[in-house]
Protein backbone atom coordinates (compact mmCIF):
# COMPACT_ATOMS: atom_id res chain seq x y z
CA UNK A 1 0.00 0.00 0.00
CA UNK A 2 1.36 3.40 -1.00
CA UNK A 3 2.02 5.95 1.71
CA UNK A 4 1.83 9.58 0.75
CA UNK A 5 2.40 12.79 2.62
CA UNK A 6 -0.19 15.37 1.68
CA UNK A 7 1.46 17.98 -0.61
CA UNK A 8 0.64 20.87 1.74
CA UNK A 9 2.09 19.05 4.76
CA UNK A 10 5.21 18.11 2.80
CA UNK A 11 5.58 21.72 1.66
CA UNK A 12 5.36 22.96 5.25
CA UNK A 13 7.99 20.47 6.33
CA UNK A 14 10.30 21.26 3.43
CA UNK A 15 10.08 25.02 3.98
CA UNK A 16 11.76 24.56 7.34
CA UNK A 17 14.61 22.46 5.92
CA UNK A 18 18.09 23.86 6.45
CA UNK A 19 21.11 22.51 4.61
CA UNK A 20 23.78 20.80 6.65
CA UNK A 21 26.79 22.43 4.99
CA UNK A 22 26.18 26.14 4.67
CA UNK A 23 29.90 26.77 4.10
CA UNK A 24 30.05 24.70 0.94
CA UNK A 25 30.27 26.21 -2.54
CA UNK A 26 26.96 28.01 -2.84
CA UNK A 27 25.57 26.87 -6.21
CA UNK A 28 25.49 23.14 -6.80
CA UNK A 29 25.01 22.14 -10.44
CA UNK A 30 24.50 18.56 -11.59
CA UNK A 31 24.43 16.94 -15.02
CA UNK A 32 23.51 13.35 -15.75
CA UNK A 33 22.33 11.53 -18.84
CA UNK A 34 18.87 10.00 -18.66
CA UNK A 35 20.21 6.80 -20.25
CA UNK A 36 22.70 6.44 -17.38
CA UNK A 37 20.11 6.95 -14.65
CA UNK A 38 17.45 4.51 -15.88
CA UNK A 39 18.30 1.40 -17.90
CA UNK A 40 14.68 1.14 -19.08
CA UNK A 41 14.81 4.22 -21.31
CA UNK A 42 14.88 3.84 -25.08
CA UNK A 43 15.26 5.93 -28.21
CA UNK A 44 12.57 6.97 -30.69
CA UNK A 45 14.55 7.90 -33.82
CA UNK A 46 11.37 8.38 -35.84
CA UNK A 47 10.75 11.56 -33.86
CA UNK A 48 14.42 12.42 -33.17
CA UNK A 49 14.06 11.49 -29.49
CA UNK A 50 17.54 9.98 -29.17
CA UNK A 51 20.47 9.71 -26.79
CA UNK A 52 23.13 10.93 -29.24
CA UNK A 53 23.27 12.94 -32.45
CA UNK A 54 26.40 13.63 -34.51
CA UNK A 55 28.53 12.25 -31.72
CA UNK A 56 27.03 14.50 -29.04
CA UNK A 57 24.90 13.43 -26.11
CA UNK A 58 21.30 14.59 -26.41
CA UNK A 59 19.89 13.18 -23.17
CA UNK A 60 21.95 15.19 -20.68
CA UNK A 61 19.82 16.51 -17.84
CA UNK A 62 20.60 19.38 -15.48
CA UNK A 63 19.74 20.32 -11.92
CA UNK A 64 20.88 23.03 -9.53
CA UNK A 65 20.31 24.31 -6.02
CA UNK A 66 21.91 27.10 -4.00
CA UNK A 67 23.06 25.67 -0.67
CA UNK A 68 23.42 29.07 0.97
CA UNK A 69 19.82 30.11 0.41
CA UNK A 70 16.83 29.07 2.49
CA UNK A 71 14.77 26.69 0.34
CA UNK A 72 11.23 27.69 -0.56
CA UNK A 73 10.06 24.09 -0.91
CA UNK A 74 9.24 24.24 -4.62
CA UNK A 75 10.86 22.53 -7.58
CA UNK A 76 11.01 24.25 -10.97
CA UNK A 77 10.87 21.72 -13.81
CA UNK A 78 12.15 23.42 -16.96
CA UNK A 79 10.98 22.09 -20.33
CA UNK A 80 13.44 23.23 -22.96
CA UNK A 81 17.21 23.36 -23.38
CA UNK A 82 19.08 24.18 -20.20
CA UNK A 83 19.12 27.90 -19.38
CA UNK A 84 22.00 28.68 -17.03
CA UNK A 85 21.20 32.32 -16.14
CA UNK A 86 17.53 31.59 -15.42
CA UNK A 87 18.37 28.46 -13.43
CA UNK A 88 20.95 30.34 -11.37
CA UNK A 89 18.47 33.14 -10.75
CA UNK A 90 15.84 30.69 -9.54
CA UNK A 91 18.31 28.78 -7.35
CA UNK A 92 19.39 32.06 -5.74
CA UNK A 93 15.73 32.57 -4.75
CA UNK A 94 15.58 29.22 -2.96
CA UNK A 95 14.12 27.05 -5.71
CA UNK A 96 15.38 23.63 -6.67
CA UNK A 97 15.68 23.50 -10.47
CA UNK A 98 15.58 20.47 -12.74
CA UNK A 99 15.69 20.17 -16.54
CA UNK A 100 14.77 16.69 -17.81
CA UNK A 101 15.30 15.19 -21.24
CA UNK A 102 11.86 14.81 -22.83
CA UNK A 103 10.39 14.40 -26.31
CA UNK A 104 10.12 17.74 -28.08
CA UNK A 105 11.79 17.26 -31.48
CA UNK A 106 8.63 15.55 -32.80
CA UNK A 107 7.18 18.95 -33.63
CA UNK A 108 9.05 19.09 -36.96
CA UNK A 109 8.16 15.49 -37.79
CA UNK A 110 4.48 15.03 -37.00
CA UNK A 111 1.21 16.71 -37.95
CA UNK A 112 2.60 18.66 -40.90
CA UNK A 113 -0.50 18.09 -43.02
CA UNK A 114 -2.85 20.98 -43.74
CA UNK A 115 -5.15 21.41 -42.00
CA UNK A 116 -4.32 19.47 -38.85
CA UNK A 117 -6.93 18.31 -36.34
CA UNK A 118 -7.83 20.32 -33.28
CA UNK A 119 -6.40 17.88 -30.74
CA UNK A 120 -3.44 16.02 -32.27
CA UNK A 121 -0.63 18.28 -31.06
CA UNK A 122 -2.08 18.61 -27.59
CA UNK A 123 -2.48 14.84 -27.36
CA UNK A 124 1.11 14.31 -28.47
CA UNK A 125 2.37 16.82 -25.91
CA UNK A 126 0.51 14.99 -23.17
CA UNK A 127 1.92 11.63 -24.24
CA UNK A 128 5.45 13.08 -24.28
CA UNK A 129 4.88 14.46 -20.79
CA UNK A 130 3.24 11.41 -19.22
CA UNK A 131 4.38 8.37 -21.17
CA UNK A 132 0.72 7.35 -21.34
CA UNK A 133 -1.37 6.61 -24.42
CA UNK A 134 -2.92 9.90 -25.52
CA UNK A 135 -1.75 10.00 -29.16
CA UNK A 136 -1.92 7.54 -32.05
CA UNK A 137 1.14 9.11 -33.68
CA UNK A 138 3.77 7.35 -31.55
CA UNK A 139 3.82 5.13 -28.46
CA UNK A 140 6.05 6.70 -25.81
CA UNK A 141 6.63 4.38 -22.86
CA UNK A 142 6.32 5.55 -19.26
CA UNK A 143 10.10 5.52 -18.58
CA UNK A 144 10.48 7.95 -21.49
CA UNK A 145 7.77 10.36 -20.43
CA UNK A 146 8.77 13.60 -18.76
CA UNK A 147 7.05 12.65 -15.49
CA UNK A 148 9.09 9.49 -14.96
CA UNK A 149 12.31 11.17 -16.15
CA UNK A 150 11.79 13.79 -13.42
CA UNK A 151 11.13 11.12 -10.79
CA UNK A 152 14.19 9.10 -11.74
CA UNK A 153 16.38 12.21 -11.74
CA UNK A 154 15.11 13.16 -8.28
CA UNK A 155 15.90 9.65 -7.03
CA UNK A 156 19.43 9.93 -8.42
CA UNK A 157 19.91 13.41 -6.95
CA UNK A 158 18.65 12.35 -3.52
CA UNK A 159 21.29 9.61 -3.50
CA UNK A 160 24.16 11.60 -5.00
CA UNK A 161 23.42 14.84 -3.16
CA UNK A 162 21.49 14.08 0.03
CA UNK A 163 22.41 17.51 1.42
CA UNK A 164 20.14 19.05 -1.22
CA UNK A 165 17.00 17.40 0.18
CA UNK A 166 15.74 16.50 -3.29
CA UNK A 167 13.53 13.78 -1.83
CA UNK A 168 11.15 16.44 -0.52
CA UNK A 169 9.59 16.50 -4.00
CA UNK A 170 8.75 12.79 -3.90
CA UNK A 171 6.01 10.97 -2.05
CA UNK A 172 7.15 9.20 1.10
CA UNK A 173 7.47 5.89 -0.74
CA UNK A 174 9.18 7.73 -3.65
CA UNK A 175 6.78 6.24 -6.16
CA UNK A 176 5.55 9.60 -7.47
CA UNK A 177 6.54 13.24 -7.81
CA UNK A 178 4.65 15.68 -5.61
CA UNK A 179 3.48 17.73 -8.56
CA UNK A 180 1.56 20.19 -6.40
CA UNK A 181 4.97 21.36 -5.16
CA UNK A 182 6.27 21.79 -8.71
CA UNK A 183 6.38 24.87 -10.94
CA UNK A 184 6.27 23.65 -14.53
CA UNK A 185 7.89 26.10 -16.94
CA UNK A 186 9.42 26.37 -20.37
CA UNK A 187 9.96 28.50 -23.42
CA UNK A 188 8.44 28.11 -26.89
CA UNK A 189 7.66 24.38 -27.34
CA UNK A 190 8.33 23.91 -23.62
CA UNK A 191 5.88 26.66 -22.69
CA UNK A 192 3.15 25.00 -24.70
CA UNK A 193 3.84 21.54 -23.28
CA UNK A 194 3.95 23.02 -19.76
CA UNK A 195 0.48 24.48 -20.25
CA UNK A 196 -0.90 21.24 -21.72
CA UNK A 197 0.55 19.19 -18.87
CA UNK A 198 -0.88 21.56 -16.24
CA UNK A 199 -4.32 21.04 -17.73
CA UNK A 200 -3.91 17.37 -16.92
CA UNK A 201 -1.98 17.48 -13.62
CA UNK A 202 -2.37 20.00 -10.81
CA UNK A 203 0.87 21.90 -10.24
CA UNK A 204 1.91 24.82 -8.06
CA UNK A 205 2.31 27.23 -10.98
CA UNK A 206 2.88 27.41 -14.74
CA UNK A 207 5.33 29.92 -16.22
CA UNK A 208 5.17 30.22 -20.00
CA UNK A 209 7.84 32.13 -21.90
CA UNK A 210 6.91 32.89 -25.53
CA UNK A 211 3.95 30.53 -25.47
CA UNK A 212 1.73 28.64 -25.55
CA UNK A 213 1.04 28.38 -29.25
CA UNK A 214 -0.47 25.38 -31.13
CA UNK A 215 -2.57 27.22 -33.68
CA UNK A 216 -5.74 25.34 -34.75
CA UNK A 217 -5.71 23.42 -31.46
CA UNK A 218 -8.44 23.88 -28.89
CA UNK A 219 -7.05 22.03 -25.85
CA UNK A 220 -6.46 25.45 -24.28
CA UNK A 221 -10.21 25.55 -23.55
CA UNK A 222 -10.28 22.22 -21.71
CA UNK A 223 -11.03 22.08 -17.98
CA UNK A 224 -7.82 22.43 -16.01
CA UNK A 225 -6.53 20.43 -13.04
CA UNK A 226 -4.38 23.50 -12.29
CA UNK A 227 -6.43 26.61 -11.44
CA UNK A 228 -6.06 29.15 -14.24
CA UNK A 229 -4.90 31.91 -11.88
CA UNK A 230 -1.68 29.88 -11.55
CA UNK A 231 -0.74 30.36 -15.22
CA UNK A 232 1.67 33.19 -16.09
CA UNK A 233 2.80 34.21 -19.59
CA UNK A 234 5.54 36.53 -20.90
CA UNK A 235 6.30 37.38 -24.53
CA UNK A 236 8.02 39.94 -26.74
CA UNK A 237 5.71 41.95 -29.02
CA UNK A 238 7.91 41.24 -32.08
CA UNK A 239 7.81 37.49 -31.54
CA UNK A 240 5.92 35.92 -34.45
CA UNK A 241 3.83 34.04 -31.93
CA UNK A 242 2.61 37.39 -30.68
CA UNK A 243 2.27 39.22 -33.98
CA UNK A 244 0.41 36.17 -35.36
CA UNK A 245 -2.08 36.28 -32.44
CA UNK A 246 -1.04 32.83 -31.22
CA UNK A 247 -0.18 33.79 -27.65
CA UNK A 248 -3.04 36.22 -27.10
CA UNK A 249 -5.37 33.54 -28.48
CA UNK A 250 -4.11 30.85 -26.11
CA UNK A 251 -4.06 33.20 -23.11
CA UNK A 252 -7.70 34.13 -23.65
CA UNK A 253 -8.80 30.56 -24.36
CA UNK A 254 -7.26 29.68 -20.99
CA UNK A 255 -9.18 32.53 -19.36
CA UNK A 256 -6.17 34.57 -18.31
CA UNK A 257 -7.97 37.81 -19.18
CA UNK A 258 -10.01 37.14 -16.04
CA UNK A 259 -6.93 37.97 -13.96
CA UNK A 260 -5.77 41.28 -15.36
CA UNK A 261 -4.89 43.19 -18.54
CA UNK A 262 -1.95 42.70 -20.86
CA UNK A 263 0.85 44.72 -19.24
CA UNK A 264 3.97 46.06 -20.95
CA UNK A 265 6.75 45.61 -18.42
CA UNK A 266 8.66 48.71 -19.59
CA UNK A 267 5.66 50.87 -18.69
CA UNK A 268 4.95 49.24 -15.36
CA UNK A 269 6.66 47.71 -12.37
CA UNK A 270 6.02 44.77 -10.02
CA UNK A 271 3.39 43.61 -9.25
CA UNK A 272 2.36 44.57 -12.80
CA UNK A 273 -1.31 45.08 -11.85
CA UNK A 274 -1.34 41.48 -10.57
CA UNK A 275 -1.84 40.28 -14.14
CA UNK A 276 -1.00 36.93 -15.73
CA UNK A 277 -0.15 38.38 -19.16
CA UNK A 278 3.10 40.30 -19.62
CA UNK A 279 4.81 41.58 -22.77
CA UNK A 280 8.00 43.46 -23.49
CA UNK A 281 9.05 45.96 -26.17
CA UNK A 282 12.77 45.64 -25.41
CA UNK A 283 15.19 46.48 -28.22
CA UNK A 284 16.05 43.33 -30.17
CA UNK A 285 17.13 45.08 -33.38
CA UNK A 286 13.70 44.51 -34.95
CA UNK A 287 14.60 40.80 -35.19
CA UNK A 288 11.62 38.49 -34.66
CA UNK A 289 13.84 35.46 -34.10
CA UNK A 290 15.82 37.26 -31.44
CA UNK A 291 12.58 38.51 -29.92
CA UNK A 292 11.38 34.93 -29.53
CA UNK A 293 14.18 33.99 -27.15
CA UNK A 294 14.72 37.41 -25.59
CA UNK A 295 12.39 36.89 -22.62
CA UNK A 296 14.75 34.23 -21.24
CA UNK A 297 18.09 35.44 -22.62
CA UNK A 298 18.27 39.23 -23.05
CA UNK A 299 20.95 40.92 -20.97
CA UNK A 300 21.26 44.47 -19.69
CA UNK A 301 24.23 46.72 -20.51
CA UNK A 302 25.89 45.50 -17.32
CA UNK A 303 25.65 41.91 -18.52
CA UNK A 304 22.98 40.88 -16.04
CA UNK A 305 19.64 39.32 -17.08
CA UNK A 306 17.45 42.12 -18.39
CA UNK A 307 14.23 40.66 -16.99
CA UNK A 308 15.28 39.49 -13.53
CA UNK A 309 12.45 41.49 -11.90
CA UNK A 310 9.95 40.01 -14.34
CA UNK A 311 11.26 36.50 -13.62
CA UNK A 312 10.87 37.20 -9.92
CA UNK A 313 7.24 38.15 -10.46
CA UNK A 314 6.44 35.21 -12.70
CA UNK A 315 7.80 32.62 -10.29
CA UNK A 316 6.95 34.13 -6.89
CA UNK A 317 3.91 36.42 -7.16
CA UNK A 318 1.18 35.04 -4.85
CA UNK A 319 -1.28 33.18 -7.05
CA UNK A 320 -4.26 34.36 -5.02
CA UNK A 321 -3.49 38.00 -5.87
CA UNK A 322 -5.11 38.67 -9.24
CA UNK A 323 -5.80 41.72 -11.35
CA UNK A 324 -9.09 43.12 -12.58
CA UNK A 325 -10.84 41.07 -15.27
CA UNK A 326 -10.79 42.42 -18.82
CA UNK A 327 -12.99 41.66 -21.81
CA UNK A 328 -11.65 39.41 -24.57
CA UNK A 329 -9.73 41.31 -27.25
CA UNK A 330 -11.81 41.20 -30.43
CA UNK A 331 -8.75 42.08 -32.52
CA UNK A 332 -7.00 38.87 -31.42
CA UNK A 333 -7.83 36.24 -34.04
CA UNK A 334 -9.05 33.11 -32.26
CA UNK A 335 -9.79 31.02 -35.37
CA UNK A 336 -6.37 30.76 -37.02
CA UNK A 337 -7.82 28.67 -39.82
CA UNK A 338 -9.76 31.67 -41.13
CA UNK A 339 -6.61 33.63 -41.87
CA UNK A 340 -4.64 30.69 -43.23
CA UNK A 341 -7.46 29.45 -45.43
CA UNK A 342 -7.70 32.94 -46.94
CA UNK A 343 -4.04 32.70 -47.94
CA UNK A 344 -4.73 29.66 -50.07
Amino acid sequence: MKTHLKPLLWLLLSSSICYADSNAVSLKHFTKRASEIDSRVREYPEIDYVFESKGKAQDTQHACVDMNVKPVGQLVVWLMGYNGPLSTHLASRGFHVLQPHYARQWFNKLFREYPISETCRGDMRLEAATGEDFSDAVAIRKPDGMMERVRQFLLWLSKEHPEGKWEQFLTQDRSEVLWENVIISGSSHGATTSARFAKYKKVARVVMFCGPRDQYQNWQMLPSATPHNRYFGFSHVLDSGWTGDHYCRSWEMMGLNEFGPIVEVEKSHPPYENTRRLVTTADVGNDANRAHGSVTSLKSKSGEPAFDKVWEYLFTHPVDQVGAATKPDESCLKDQRTRDFNKK
